[in-house]
C-alpha cells in the first residue's frame, strides 16, 4: 500500500493509442465542452465506466434472484446520485446506466453549466472565468471546472461578488447577462 495522502491517477487511458475514429471523436468532444486536454474526458469516460460495472454486476445479481438487502440499497444510491446530478432521468432504472454516453457526465460540470448560463461567451472563456475565482455556487467560490454540478446547485451558480465581471459594464461579460442585470 502506498501512502495515503498520495494522489493516484484517476482515470483509464485508451487502450489502443492510435485508433482514428476514436481520436476524431475525443477531439470533438474536447472542442464541444472546452476541455484542457484529453485526460478530462478520459477522467469522465471513468466515471462512467465504474457506474457501468456497477450496474452490470447488480442486474447480473438480480437475474439469479431478486434484489435484496445490500444489493437493493447500492442499487438505489447509484440510481439517486445519478438522479441527484439529473444524469438520469427521475423515473429511471439500473438498465438506463448501461445506455448513457460520456455527453452525460461532462454536461454536468460546471464549466459546461456556466457556458449554458451564458455567464461565459464560450466553454474557454467559462473556463478562464472558474479557474481565476470569478464564478460561485450559492455565494461561494468555486475554482475547479471539472466539479459535477447537482440539479439544485446548478439554480445557484453566479459570478463571485468580489468579482469585477459582477460590474455591467465589463467589457469580458456577455450582453445577454449584462442586459438581464439592468432590467431588474
Amino acid at each position: 500500500m502506498g501512502f495515503p495522502g498520495k494522489n493516484r491517477k484517476s482515470y483509464d487511458t485508451p487502450k489502443h493509442p492510435w485508433q482514428a475514429a476514436r481520436m476524431a471523436g475525443e477531439l470533438e468532444l474536447v472542442k464541444k465542452y472546452g476541455l484542457r486536454n484529453k485526460k478530462e474526458l478520459w477522467k469522465a469516460h471513468s466515471i462512467l465506466k465504474r457506474y457501468r460495472y456497477d450496474a452490470r454486476r447488480l442486474l447480473a445479481e438480480s437475474a439469479e434472484a431478486e434484489l435484496t438487502g445490500h444489493n437493493k440499497t447500492e442499487v438505489d444510491q447509484i440510481l439517486a446520485r445519478l438522479i441527484r446530478y439529473s444524469i438520469l432521468g427521475s423515473d429511471s432504472d439500473v438498465d438506463d446506466i448501461l445506455g448513457l454516453q460520456t455527453d452525460a457526465i461532462l454536461e454536468r460540470r460546471l464549466q459546461t453549466q456556466v457556458h449554458r448560463l451564458g455567464l461565459a461567451r464560450t466553454p474557454k472563456q467559462a473556463r478562464q472565468f472558474i479557474t481565476h475565482g470569478h464564478i460561485a455556487i450559492a455565494g461561494k467560490k468555486a475554482t475547479v471546472p471539472g466539479m459535477l454540478i447537482s440539479k439544485n446547485e446548478e439554480m445557484l451558480i453566479d459570478y463571485y461578488g468580489q468579482s469585477p465581471l459582477t460590474g455591467d459594464s465589463h467589457p469580458e461579460r456577455p450582453a445577454q447577462v449584462a442586459a438581464a442585470v439592468v432590467e431588474e
